[in-house]
Parts: structure tokens; C-alpha cells; sequence
């Protein structure tokens, strides 16, 4: 029951992190909309100041300057606050969304209240909030949001004083209030496509974000039970394994086997394959949890990569091999068995596609470390270019095929790295591998710093030491 729970809880851990990243893909898409609601308000401060002026002063249309202005500057004063709040990073809900339109609803009511009400030919704005709150809220805010604004409509018009404007609509586009209205058409039109349209490319990158996350979810629910069947073939695997080492043992020993070298050469090369899988069982297990007597070992980076090129080499027919380790400056490390199987993956597909020649290559670049993989075979074909890194995108043709890199794509993914593929010009395939070096890396600071202390401690004895011999 526990190592149930325990499975439950690694396969639960694994899925958490997609759903976090939907959590945060929600909140990033939040403050964009909050920004979008800053700038268009920033956009209507502007814009009323400049409609106040030019109708009190160039249609000579007798506006309380005072009042209207004293509104402008609470919006304005209500912006820089939410402008400080945003970036603050915290999470922006529906109901502040909703909160910041019912004040530019408040505040459109009361300039138009101040400004002929209902008559006002700019009371059509009330529609603009409206359309906001349809892109940015949920179903009961929107609808709320109808309703307020409907309000706010029939109290214009009951409550309100109506400005002096001659009753001339016939005069066409020369009447000041067709003018208002045209005005007020195009401001509605042009914000709605300008900010729809911004709030809409958020909301479709959010959806392809969300798609994506979801695809990696599901592939590392695929890597969860491949791992769980790897892990159960190991331990069954344990056993025969075993019982075939001691056979070839007793072989070794009978009169007929060591009579003839060639049997006992053969009887050594299935030995050492025995080994080898016997090792590839421990390396299975280990990165489960389960090591069975092996752990992992302190290293550098340059040492790991020659000793898992010499393992490779030995136990592979590969004929021209050309290995270039330019790393550079050696640094500390862990050697994992994920990643060491991670490059012997890479390098057995390039074997496959190229049995004569095989070219790997190590480079120190900036922060990371690259390891470029060459062949001369066929190459990729542009489907699996297309596809690279998918489970069973593969042109073998057999069942399985195409694991080999989805999980060499996934493993470098998990460390914060990526891996790239593509076709020489001259033939052959090319697969380069990055991995961040903070990833992989141990940290040296520690160390100095407890080194500083140790030296620190032994210089203190030895004065200590120094202090009792004179007394």
C-alpha cells in the first residue's frame, strides 16, 4: 500500500507542474488585460479633456469646467493606482476586471450626467464598456454589467439637465449634434477594433500556450508509464539475467568449452553483453529510485563525457569513430544515468543511419554545454524534421520507433535544455544538444565556503594550540 501511494504521488508530481503553468498562463493573461483597461483609460482622460475644451470653447456650448475636470482627475488618480497594482505581480481576478469597468462606467456617467445627460451624444460610449466587459469578464459580470449600464442610461435621462442645443438634425453633418454623434461613432469603432483586437491576440496566444501545455502534459504522462513498465522489465529481468552469468560461468569451466579457444571467445563476448545488459538493468533502476548496490558518482563534466564515449565505443560495431571534446574549463559534476543515456540514444540513431562514419563533438558555449552528434547517412526525412522529438515519428518502420528521441528531447527539457536536429548539405544528419550548465553543473560556492570555514577553524586551533604551549 505505501509504495502504491508513493507511485500515486510520483505520477500526481509529475502533473502538477502543467497545471501550475495554466495557473500562471491565466494570471500573465490577466495582467495583459488589466494593461489593455490602463491604456484605454489613459486614452479617455486625454480624450475627454480634449472634447471638454473644444465644446466649451469652440461651440461655445457652456460646460461646469470645474466639476467635469475634478472627475477627470479622479480617473486619472484611480489609473496610476491600478498602473502600481499591476506591477506588483499579483494575480488580477474577474472581479478586479470587473471593479476597474464599473468605475469607468461610474465616471463616464457622471461626465455625462454633468454634460446634458441622456442628450449627450456621447452617452453611446456606455456601449464600449459593455463590449469590454463581453471579451473580458465571465457570463454573470457581463450580464451585470448590462444591467448597470442600462441604469445608468435611464437615470441620465430622468435626472439629468439636457444641454442648449438647437433641435437642427436636418442640418445634416453642420448640426452639432450629428457632429457629437459621428465623433462618438468613430472613437467606439476605432477603440473596439484597436483593443479587441489586442485583447483577442492575447487570448489566442493564451489558447495556444494552454494547447501546448497540454501536449506536454500528456507526453510526460506517456514518459510516467514508460518509465513504470521500464522500471517493472528491470526487476523482472533481474533473475534471468543472473541464471544465464552463472551458466556461462559453469561453461567456461566444462572440458569441451576451454578445449576450444573459439567457444571461449564466444562464451567472454556473450558474458560481456550479459554485463552490459545487466548494467543497462542498474542504470534502469537507479533512475527510479532503486539502485541495486550502484550510486551516482562526483565527476567533471569532461571525464563524464570521455568515460561514456569509451563505454560506448567498446560496446558498439561502430568502425570510424571521431570525437572532438573541446569543453574547455572542467567543472564538477554528478553522473547522471539519465543523461548518459539520453547522448547514447542519440548516438545509437546516428550508428543505425551510419555504421561507417560517427562524428561527436563537446564545446563550452557561453552558459551551456552543446554536444553536436554527425553522421553521413540518409538523413531525416522533412516529415520527421517537422515532427522531431514526437513519440513514434519514425521512418524504421517498426512498432516503437521514434521513443528513442522523444525521450532524449523530453530528458533535455526537463534540465532546461533543448535539442535541435537538421540535414547536412553534404549528406548525413546533424543533432546538437544543449544543456544548461547551472543544471548540470555542481556549485563551487558552497564548497569555497566551507573550505573558507574549515580554514577559519583550523587557523583558530592552531592559535589556541600556540597560546596553551606558552602558558
Amino acid at each position: 500500500m505505501p509504495a502504491a501511494t508513493a507511485e500515486s504521488a510520483a505520477v500526481a508530481g509529475e502533473l502538477h507542474p502543467p497545471r501550475a503553468g495554466v495557473a500562471s498562463l491565466d494570471n500573465a493573461i490577466g495582467h495583459q488585460n488589466m494593461q489593455q483597461l490602463i491604456q484605454l483609460r489613459w486614452f479617455a482622460v486625454v480624450g475627454q479633456v480634449a472634447t471638454i475644451l473644444v465644446v466649451h470653447y469652440g461651440f461655445e456650448i457652456r460646460l461646469p469646467l470645474d466639476h467635469m475636470l475634478q472627475v477627470l482627475a479622479c480617473l486619472a488618480l484611480f489609473n496610476m493606482v491600478s498602473l502600481l497594482r499591476s506591477r506588483s505581480h499579483r494575480r488580477v481576478t474577474n472581479g478586479e476586471l470587473f471593479l476597474a469597468l464599473l468605475v469607468d462606467v461610474a465616471t463616464l456617467t457622471a461626465q455625462l450626467y454633468l454634460s446634458g445627460g441622456a442628450t449627450n451624444p456621447f452617452v453611446f460610449l456606455f456601449l464600449l464598456q459593455v463590449t469590454l466587459g463581453a471579451v473580458l469578464l465571465k457570463a454573470w459580470s457581463t450580464w451585470t454589467m448590462v444591467v448597470i449600464t442600462s441604469i445608468c442610461f435611464a437615470g441620465l435621462a430622468l435626472f439629468s439637465r439636457p444641454l442648449a442645443l438647437p433641435l437642427d438634425h436636418d442640418r445634416g453633418l453642420w448640426s452639432p449634434y450629428i457632429q457629437g454623434m459621428l465623433v462618438c461613432f468613430a472613437l467606439n469603432a476605432a477603440l473596439l477594433v484597436i483593443f479587441i483586437t489586442r485583447i483577442s491576440r492575447n487570448l489566442r496566444a493564451r489558447d495556444a500556450r494552454l494547447a501546448d501545455l497540454r501536449q506536454r502534459a500528456s507526453e510526460e504522462e506517456h514518459i510516467v508509464r514508460m518509465g513504470l513498465l521500464a522500471s517493472g522489465a528491470a526487476h523482472e529481468l533481474g533473475t534471468p539475467l543472473a541464471t544465464l552469468a552463472v551458466i556461462l560461468g559453469d561453461w567456461r569451466r566444462l572440458p569441451h568449452f576451454s578445449s576450444d579457444p573459439e567457444l571461449l571467445t564466444e562464451v567472454a563476448e556473450m558474458e560481456l553483453q550479459i554485463q552490459r545488459c545487466k548494467s543497462i538493468v542498474s542504470g534502469i533502476l537507479l533512475s527510479a529510485g532503486e539502485a541495486r548496490g550502484e550510486s551516482s558518482e562526483e565527476t567533471t563534466v569532461s571525464t563524464f563525457l570521455d568515460d561514456l564515449v569509451e563505454e560506448w565505443r567498446t560496446t558498439r560495431p561502430v568502425e570510424d569513430f571521431e570525437y572532438d571534446n573541446r569543453f574547455g574549463r572542467d567543472l564538477p559534476m554528478v553522473s547522471d544515468s539519465a543523461l548518459k543515456q539520453m547522448i547514447c540514444n542519440v548516438l545509437d540513431n546516428a550508428l543505425e543511419a551510419s555504421p561507417h562514419w560517427l562524428r561527436l563533438e563537446a564545446a563550452h558555449d557561453a552558459d551551456a554545454l552543446t554536444i553536436t552528434v554527425t553522421d553521413a547517412g540518409p538523413g531525416f526525412l522533412p516529415a520527421i524534421l517537422k515532427e522531431f522529438g514526437k513519440p513514434y515519428q519514425s521512418s524504421k518502420g517498426r512498432a516503437g520507433g521514434g521513443l528513442g528521441l522523444f525521450l532524449v528531447v523530453n530528458v533535455a527539457r526537463t534540465v532546461g535544455g533543448r535539442v535541435a536536429a537538421a540535414n547536412r548539405p553534404e549528406g548525413g544528419a546533424i543533432v546538437k544538444i544543449t544543456l544548461p550548465l547551472a543544471a548540470i553543473v555542481l556549485e563551487e560556492e558552497e564548497t569555497e565556503v566551507d573550505d573558507d570555514a574549515d580554514d577559519e577553524e583550523a587557523l583558530a586551533a592552531s592559535q589556541q594550540d600556540h597560546r596553551n604551549g606558552r602558558q
